[in-house]
């Protein structure tokens, strides 16, 4: 209950100065830039850092929050153009039901660039910049084998359900550990990317599979929510949990031995080129880039590659 009020809360926050008109153009004119909830380091630093770049090339820029809401995004939308931004940075509610604002901002001809979540529509946005969900979930499982073994029962957390990296990331585990036949997937729960409903699911599977050997996750968020459960249930030092993100708390995590590993997102590099990408189509008609749909190659954090882990979702390689 209170995690979900201080969403609310932040998710108004950010919308106040777009709704006030406080966010009129300066310099090359305005960006906006709508990320899902901030409360997620993930989606802190993706809002920050396209922030930081669009000013940095000259424009003003301002963040809004729509919490995986689409009437939230609508209303977002609506202001961006009402305040007559030149480029969207727009990370989507749902993989469907946002392609309605997208049209509505390229109706009134505002370049739309989507970073982390794809529609379901392509020639719409500019451009999709994206993780590429299915090498990273690949590589996540092929480290969770490594490092649970070939045999036991473990259980999977799913992401949010209209986000179409939630099914990517679950198919990914599934086509790798599908080829081990002794690894037995007891049980699956949707816990929508939360750390909270990660915890929540992952004490009613142990209820029900209290014997389980390993936990994999579709985000880190969810993998610490169980790790916390497991913890309560005295039964963390002999389940395996991997995570998906590469967040600074899950880093926190690896270092201490809670969690086994966790797949890096490159969002530090994906939220940076999606403002130069719109910046380039402000200037020239063209993002530069070869076509709308951009897969960005994910990177595994494991304890002996943390030294690598230069800031925030960035690991050098």
């Amino acid at each position: 209950m209170f995690k979900t009020t201080r969403r609310k809360l932040i998710a108004a926050l950010l919308l106040a100065p777009l709704m006030t008109g406080i966010a009129f153009a300066q310099g090359k004119g305005l960006i906006t830039i709508i990320v899902n909830d901030p409360a997620n380091p993930y989606w802190f630093t993706e809002g920050n850092l396209a922030k930081a770049e669009a000013e940095k090339l000259g424009y003003s820029a301002v963040i809004g929050a729509h919490v995986s809401d689409t009437n939230t995004e609508s209303k977002l939308i609506d202001t961006a153009i009402t305040n007559k931004s030149v480029a969207i940075i727009l990370d989507p509610a749902n993989a469907s039901g946002s392609i309605g604002a997208v049209q509505r901002a390229v109706a009134a001809n505002i370049p739309v660039i989507l970073v982390n979540a794809e529609i379901n529509r392509e020639g719409l946005a500019k451009a999709q910049l994206v993780s590429n969900n299915a090498q990273g979930a690949a590589l996540g499982a092929q480290q969770w084998v490594k490092m649970a073994g070939e045999k036991g029962k473990y259980v999977e957390l799913f992401g949010l359900t209209t986000d179409n990296n939630a099914a990517t990331r679950s198919n990914g585990y599934k086509t790798v550990l599908s080829q081990y036949p002794d690894l037995v997937k007891v049980g699956s729960e949707v816990a929508n990317w939360d750390r909270t409903q990660g915890h929540n699911k992952m004490q009613s599977m142990l209820q029900t599979n209290p014997d389980i050997m390993g936990v994999i996750s579709g985000n880190d968020e969810m993998a610490l929510g169980a790790i916390a459960a497991l913890k309560k249930a005295d039964k963390l030092k002999n389940v395996l949990v991997g995570g998906f993100d590469g967040s600074p708390d899950a880093v926190a995590a690896i270092k201490s031995g809670e969690l086994a590993y966790s797949v890096l997102q490159p969002v530090a590099i994906f939220s940076v080129a999606a403002v130069q990408q719109a910046d380039s189509f402000i200037r020239t008609g063209k993002t530069g880039a070869k076509s709308e749909k951009q897969l960005f190659d994910c990177l595994l954090i494991t304890k002996e590659n943390l030294g690598k882990y230069s800031a925030p979702f960035v690991l050098d390689k």
